[in-house]
């Protein structure tokens, strides 16, 4: 029986064909993503190991109010009476320096840098543009760096630039760069070029060397360090040394040894890859379920079309056993090739990602190809049990037909009980299902478990439901087919349910892909709308200034910008945090008088002047839920530790722009040595226009690093965040509809060959070759817009359900149905089924009339 499961899977290859490049898709991208992630994790890893090599004991600091230290060691008190410590002093890093065993002590600071070009533009891409300082060593270099050209900044008004940034703006040592960071743009001579292995260079950013002591005035304060790294003498234990660091440090640091902060980082790494991972494979899942129809369906019908070879082999004594291993072996044998096929072609695509990822600017770190034992065996093992269990109810079906009944050319046709079972199974499941969804949706935000067990429970549903659904669906065309195409319409029509099961299986693969495509669309455009709307409706400035990075503007930024010509009103969005009652609450420092003009606030009691007077202003639903009201006094203890009382002047509705707690920033300004200004929201006089947002750059000294945004800009930046996750949503989801229109493709070429003799009929009666290719697109018309439209009605109610558990957590969502989408779907199906007519049209219209009337 193996031998001739060999030579069917030989007779049928061009057959199997589909089904082999439907595994083989699968594979691939399983295959892929395994050997992708492997490769980017090795790379990763060693490049951590590599950095920490020649480091013993590495210590972080963070910002900090609390002037103690870990055991009253020295080293925290510079700082006393509860003042702000910024880092670690450089008197703490002398007497880690003169510890036994530690051999040189280095010191860091870095924050955000960013480098223009000569036309002025940032280079790279504003979160991953750093600065740092150069700490030169024995013979006068910084062992983090490798210098090319010139050498490290020995001045306060030099640089040393990344070779890819140095390449990118066009810069030699010797050249100018302009600089710019939180505050005013500088000039600087260019006094070296570098090459690191520094993770924000290789992600497409920039780093720029700063002498230590520019450093530190940009990004901390004179005389401290952000972090440091301990190197020992040879022989000295880490440990000992780590113990004997730790006892120096203030309690806003913190020491580890460099084997551990590598190992920290490539867990991090595997963290953050794992989750990519099981995205990538959520999609490989998804594509090799849609393939389970088209392998199905593929082993139906040639069981169907086997039937008396079948019956021949029990007739001569083969079990029900053997011939259903018969069936499941040719599965297992088509499933190890497009595995090995899938494997290799995911190989090329890990390569291919690779060098993609590498054309976007992110430099990744070199290593080899890592092909792991579990990514060969996912491979191979998915592949072939995907195949073999797709195989295995065609091939019960192929065991069960009656040796005299096949013989007699009475094929197992479904008996009128197993269609009611069949079908009481399937409604069963989508009610069950659709109940699910809908209590999921009635519970809000805690039914999004329930409307995933739903989803699955009414997807699997519709899928058995279709055969049943397809009759009095494509019935609805019938009519309309005869009518304009006329015999080729009708004859499609009916083709299309005349094996309802088939018809089914091939409109199942899409319709989950539409299932999907249409639900994530539907929620991309509601939320993005609602969320332009929530712009629209709040903020009344016309424009928005920050930092290219996301951090935190300088001070000098707002005073810069308020003499720029034509400013009517302007107000800093500064963090602030105040704590009632042990309890924190996050706050906006703001400009009174200002505010009002720049975002629509509206008053619920009081009024905003009295920010100007001190006083505070809360968001109605904070009030209510603290049982506050208009005219108490709150005990207050500010972020420096100090205490206050604060009279809360008036409520307001939330505005999703603002903290619920507003606050003048003279207020909070003895408290805030370092304001972190998130934001400046700028209005004009006359509102928006290229010679205001001119001035507002000339007021900032043309500063590379900031970002000014106009409302529109506003908008586009929120709403392309959305657009961007559709679209690699559609990208990922793209294999499966690949492999659904194989699946058209491999039921209509079946189903001609199947059909030889009705074709060769046809042909003998009149209906000519043109005629013949336009049924058979029609009818891969009809099969397609079948599943088009299960899927997109499905995948609009599951947008609909889970807009009810987000919608809470959303202003002004409303279920948006973008039509002329959902049409291009349509239309597009319509597409993939003339396109996966072709071939099997062709070749129907090629057969040989009288050779087709022959054959049986």
């Amino acid at each position: 029986m193996f031998r001739t499961a060999l030579r069917s899977v030989l007779a049928h290859k061009a057959r199997l064909l589909m089904t082999v490049l439907a595994v083989m898709l699968g594979v691939a991208f399983v295959s892929g993503t395994l050997v992708f992630t492997d490769t980017l994790g090795n790379a990763f890893r060693n490049q951590s190991a590599k950095s920490y090599k020649d480091v013993s004991v590495a210590v972080r600091s963070h910002d900090s109010r609390d002037g103690g230290n870990d055991g009253g060691g020295p080293g925290g008190g510079e700082d006393e009476g509860g003042a702000r410590n910024p880092g670690i002093s450089a008197a703490t890093l002398t007497k880690i320096g003169a510890l036994d065993g530690v051999s040189s002590v280095v010191g860091r600071v870095d924050g955000f840098a960013g480098v223009a070009d000569q036309d002025g533009k940032l280079i790279g891409s504003g979160w991953s543009n750093s600065g740092s300082n150069f700490v030169p060593a024995k013979g006068g270099q910084d062992p983090a760096y490798t210098f090319t050209e010139g050498a490290g900044p020995q001045r306060d008004d030099q640089v040393a630039l990344d070779r890819t940034t140095a390449d990118k703006g066009g810069y030699e040592v010797g050249d100018t760069v302009r600089v710019g960071t939180n505050g005013p743009v500088r000039e600087f001579t260019l006094s070296g070029v570098f090459t690191t292995e520094d993770g924000a260079v290789n992600a497409g950013g920039s780093l720029v060397l700063f002498d230590t002591a520019v450093a530190q005035k940009l990004y901390l304060e004179p005389g401290f360090f952000k972090d440091a790294t301990v190197s020992a003498e040879p022989g000295a234990s880490d440990a000992a040394v780590l113990a004997g660091v730790k006892a120096l440090l203030p309690d806003n640091a913190e020491a580890q040894t460099g084997k551990q902060l590598a190992d920290d980082q490539a867990a991090d790494i595997e963290s953050g890859l794992s989750g990519l991972n099981q995205i990538l494979l959520a999609f490989a899942a998804i594509a090799l379920f849609v393939g389970v129809f088209l392998i199905s369906n593929t082993f139906t019908m040639l069981v169907a079309q086997r039937t008396r070879e079948l019956a021949l082999l029990r007739a001569v004594g083969a079990s029900r056993r053997q011939v259903k291993r018969s069936v499941l072996t040719e599965a297992a044998v088509v499933g190890l090739i497009a595995s090995a096929v899938g494997f290799v072609v995911g190989l090329g695509l890990a390569t291919g990602l690779r060098s993609v990822m590498g054309s976007f600017g992110a430099r990744l770190p070199a290593g080899p190809l890592v092909v792991s034992p579990t990514a060969v065996a996912a491979a191979f093992g998915v592949g072939v049990l995907i195949t073999v269990l797709a195989a295995w109810l065609p091939a019960r079906r192929a065991a069960k037909i009656p040796p005299v009944a096949a013989m007699s050319s009475v094929h197992g046709l479904a008996t009128t009980k197993s269609l009611v079972v069949r079908n009481s199974i399937g409604g069963a499941l989508a009610l069950i299902g659709s109940a699910g969804i809908v209590a999921g949706a009635a519970a809000g935000s805690d039914g999004r478990t329930l409307i995933g067990i739903g989803a699955f429970l009414a997807m699997v549903g519709v899928i058995i439901l279709i055969p049943l659904l397809s009759r009095p669906v494509i019935a609805l065309v019938r009519s309309p087919l005869r009518g304009v195409f006329g015999v080729s319409g009708k004859l499609a029509a009916q083709n299309a349910v005349r094996n309802p099961r088939r018809t089914g299986a091939t409109a199942s693969a899409l319709a989950i892909g539409l299932t999907l495509v249409t639900g994530l669309t539907v929620i991309g455009v509601t939320v993005g709308q609602a969320v332009d709307k929530m712009t629209t409706d709040n903020i009344r400035a016309d424009y928005m200034v920050q930092m290219a990075s996301g951090g935190g503007l300088d001070p000098s930024a707002a005073a810069a910008l308020e003499k720029a010509p034509g400013v009517s009103a302007l107000s800093p969005q500064q963090s602030a945090g105040l704590r009632v009652k042990g309890k924190f609450h996050s706050a906006s420092a703001v400009t009174p008088g200002d505010i009002e003009r720049l975002f629509a606030v509206t008053t619920l009691s009081g009024s905003l002047d009295t920010l100007a007077r001190g006083e505070i202003a809360v968001s109605g639903k904070t009030a209510k839920s603290n049982h506050w009201r208009t005219g108490d006094t709150l005990p207050v203890t500010y972020d420096d530790g100090k205490k206050g009382s604060l009279r809360i002047g008036a409520t307001f509705e939330e505005n999703e722009f603002l903290d619920a707690v507003l606050l003048s920033t003279d207020t909070v300004e003895a408290h805030e040595s370092r304001p972190y200004i998130s934001q400046v929201w700028v209005r004009t006089d006359g509102g928006a226009s290229a010679a205001h947002e001119q001035a507002l750059v000339d007021a900032l000294g043309d500063n590379p690093g900031i970002s000014i945004m106009d409302r529109q800009d506003i908008r586009n930046t929120f709403g392309g965040f959305i657009n961007t996750a559709l679209n690699i949503m559609y990208g990922l989801l793209a294999m499966a509809l690949i492999i659904a229109v194989l699946g058209v493709v491999n039921t209509l070429a079946m189903s001609v060959f199947e059909r030889q003799q009705e074709i060769g009929m046809l042909r003998a009666i009149g209906l000519d070759r043109a005629k013949v290719k336009r049924m058979i697109r029609l009818e891969a018309v009809v099969i397609s817009l079948f599943g088009a439209v299960v899927g997109v009605a499905l995948g609009g109610f599951l947008a609909w359900a889970i807009g009810q558990t987000i919608k809470s957590s959303i202003p002004g969502y409303v279920l948006v149905v973008p039509w002329e989408r959902i049409g291009i779907f349509l239309l597009l199906a319509g597409v993939v089924g003339v396109l996966a007519a072709l071939w099997p049209a062709r070749s129907a219209a090629r057969l040989n009339m009288l050779t087709a009337i022959k054959t049986e």
